[in-house]
C-alpha cells in the first residue's frame, strides 16, 4: 500500500482518516505541526491533513463487480 500525505479527494476518506488521527491525538500522540490552530483533536487533524504533513496508508478498494455478480437473482 503506497504511504501518502495529500489529502484524500474522496470525502468519505478524508473523514476515515481525519477520525484515526484525532484518535491518536485524543490518546496522547503530539501534534505534527506547530502551533494549531485550535485544541480540538478533529480540528487538529484536519489541519495536519490540509497541510499535507500526515502520512497514511490508501488500501487498494475492488470496484465491487465480483460481489455483485454472486448476489443477483436470476429470474
Amino acid at each position: 500500500m503506497p504511504v501518502l500525505r495529500e489529502p484524500p479527494e474522496s470525502k468519505f476518506a478524508y473523514v476515515i482518516v481525519a477520525a484515526r488521527r484525532a484518535r491518536q491525538l485524543m490518546a496522547g500522540a503530539p501534534p505534527l505541526i506547530d502551533n494549531p490552530k485550535s485544541r480540538k483533536a478533529t480540528r487538529v487533524a484536519q489541519e495536519e491533513l490540509d497541510k499535507a504533513v500526515l502520512e497514511y496508508q490508501a488500501s487498494d478498494v475492488s470496484d465491487g463487480t465480483d460481489e455483485k455478480e454472486g448476489k443477483r437473482r436470476k429470474g
